[in-house]
């Protein structure tokens, strides 16, 4: 993928130029990653205007960037971030712009140290931006990823039965996924039950399924760096009225969001079109969340999709579908998907039915 790594770093050349930049130090290391393929605790590179390059990463990862992107001048330094903000002052750089999203005072201060003749300015988060925006080959990771999460779920959906708990359901699915090919799990899987699921970011813990639980589920495989995103609520057992009821409702707001994803919507009125359905119910203040998020090489990433949220989304942007109702002391339901925006309709990664299961 050198070639397609060259292509992002010219992308940012460009946009660093349209800015009036004459170069951007990029340090989060996410970022890097986007940006070369390397993968590392200690990296940062140098991208001038004209998409030119250089990488710092100290001598535990300089073999690994040699292999990944052969043609990127690498200099193997500990300090990587001082060293180029330095490199850069002794090469003629005038205005560098830097990540204060990610940059500390106290790094800000050591960079200012060697930065003689140089204006440090903020960039923003311009190479987010860019992130947002997929490839087809990121895509095929994600794709993949999602569906080592589909079967990972096939595979432990018969275990969820009376007594079992939350945590031993935590543990199957993220050991399956792993016996899959996942690299790890994408976050700290979420397995809620009973009057639990109505704490939406509910750890798991020891609480053994009962009849009559609903028991939700929030977990994702991590393949070649993408994050895969899923939530399926299932019923242990029978379907009270009420649970049955409030599954329906979310089924057809995620089913509204996923409808209204498409190029060019606004972040909010996605997340509107699922959220105006719940609170027509009666359940507004009972969906304290946003509906979704984008998603790639953080779990979290750009867009975000809420009542609040600004911006428009694209062609080829994948983000999540996850509404949620929540009733203290009761239970809760939660739905999500893994999607990808296409002009021709939205693309579900994520292919697990969503038809309320009762195991």
């Amino acid at each position: 993928m050198g070639h397609t790594h060259a292509a992002r770093r010219g992308k940012l050349g460009v946009l660093v130029a349209d800015r009036g930049y004459d170069a951007v130090l990029v340090t989060r290391l996410v970022n890097v990653r986007y940006l070369t393929g390397l993968a590392s605790s200690n990296a940062a590179l140098l991208v001038r205007a004209d998409g030119t390059a250089l990488l710092a990463t100290d001598a535990r990862y300089a073999g690994t960037a040699a292999k990944i992107s052969p043609d990127l001048e690498t200099l193997v330094e500990r300090a990587v971030a001082l060293r180029l903000t330095g490199l850069a002052a002794e090469s003629g750089i005038g205005r560098l712009a830097y990540e204060a999203h990610d940059v500390t005072v106290e790094r800000h201060a050591e960079l200012t140290t060697v930065s003689e003749g140089i204006e440090l300015i903020p960039f923003g988060h311009g190479v987010e931006e860019l992130r947002k925006v997929k490839d087809e080959d990121e895509i095929a990771m994600l794709a993949r990823a999602c569906a080592i999460t589909d079967q990972a779920f096939d595979d432990v959906l018969s275990s969820i039965k009376v007594g079992v708990t939350e945590r031993e359901i935590a543990i199957a699915l993220e050991r399956r996924m792993v016996d899959l090919g996942a690299d790890k799990p994408a976050f700290d899987s979420i397995v809620a039950s009973g009057p639990n699921g109505a704490i939406p970011h509910h750890e798991p813990g020891g609480r053994q399924f009962e009849t009559g639980d609903l028991v939700t589920m929030d977990f994702g495989a991590l393949y070649d760096g993408y994050h895969a995103d899923m939530t399926r609520t299932v019923a242990v057992g029978h379907v009270a009225h009420w649970q049955k009821e409030v599954y329906d409702l979310v089924q057809a707001a995620q089913q509204a969001g996923i409808d209204a994803a498409v190029p060019g919507a606004e972040t909010k009125d996605v997340d509107a079109a699922a959220r105006d359905l719940i609170v027509a119910a009666g359940h507004g203040d009972d969906f304290p969340h946003g509906l979704g998020h984008g998603v790639g090489l953080e779990i979290h990433e750009a867009p975000l999709l809420g009542y609040d949220k600004t911006g428009r989304l694209a062609d080829r942007v994948p983000i999540t579908a996850e509404p949620g109702v929540y009733l203290a002391g009761r239970g809760g339901v939660r739905i999500e998907d893994t999607l990808v925006v296409r002009t021709a309709g939205p693309e579900i990664l994520t292919k697990t039915t969503k038809e309320l299961l009762v195991v």
